[in-house]
């Protein structure tokens, strides 16, 4: 009888840890939001912006017709890098978490508590047979009593917070453009920006109000906002990236 190596089979199951401590699934969901298509997140102390780029996947499609960021609840906004259909489910329940406290409590719920929420229900799919990882990562961009907050979640259902952040196929290109550039007095249009840029930094060619959406929070308001075309084109210009 044939046997293969020490460490086939390994990854047939997610509920199956590898000599090694790995869950083998949960690194290979990973690697799809790699392949995702490029999103940024940037805030400051006064304001968040989310920017994420659109492709033309088919020549046909209506660009118009992808959404990119979503509202979550009026005090935030979210995106996401992988699987779309997994982003969906997730962005459709963290809306369901949000509406749900605002009806118990007739308050808008923290930042935290939302990504947590999110973030157990990934966990609890790389525990469970029958089940696999969610290829998705996803970003939070909101303002609360506790000021300004970015957030990303991780495959395995952990989630850190930060100052800047990129995701998808161009994470690292955006990532070293955000450090060199980034500075923690931006203002909402700066942030706005340098976001932009470091989209730039990471496609294949100039930015347009059809390739990339912007969505947008202050701490003085509250309110998160998506740039209208006309509003993107204006700061597109300004930020140089249409070229």
């Amino acid at each position: 009888m044939a046997f293969g190596p020490p460490a086939m089979g390994y990854d047939r199951a997610i509920t199956v840890f590898s000599p090694e401590g790995k869950l083998y699934q949960v690194e290979y969901a990973a690697e799809n939001i790699k392949r995702g298509w490029t999103t940024v997140a940037v805030r400051s102390d006064t304001a968040a912006v989310i920017a994420a780029e659109r492709k033309r996947i088919a020549p046909l499609i209506d660009l118009k017709s992808i959404e990119k960021i979503y509202l979550i609840d009026t005090h935030v906004g979210s995106s996401f890098a992988g699987l779309a259909a997994d982003g969906r489910i997730l962005i459709d329940y963290a809306r369901k978490v949000a509406m749900n406290y605002r009806f118990v409590y007739d308050e808008p719920a923290d930042i935290e508590y939302i990504v947590r929420q999110v973030c157990d229900v990934k966990q609890l799919y790389t525990q469970h047979a029958g089940v696999r990882p969610f290829g998705v990562s996803l970003v939070f961009a909101g303002a609360d009593r506790k000021g300004v907050h970015v957030y990303k979640t991780e495959i395995n259902g952990y989630y850190f917070s930060y100052l800047g952040v990129a995701m998808g196929t161009g994470e690292s290109a955006a990532t070293e453009y955000l450090e060199k550039n980034y500075r923690p007095d931006m203002s909402k249009d700066d942030l706005i920006k340098l976001a932009l840029g470091a989209l730039r930094a990471a496609a294949q060619g100039p930015l347009t109000p059809e390739t990339v959406e912007v969505g947008y929070i202050t701490a003085d308001e509250k309110i998160f906002r998506k740039l209208t075309p006309e509003e993107a084109a204006e700061y597109i210009k300004a930020a140089g990236v249409d070229k």
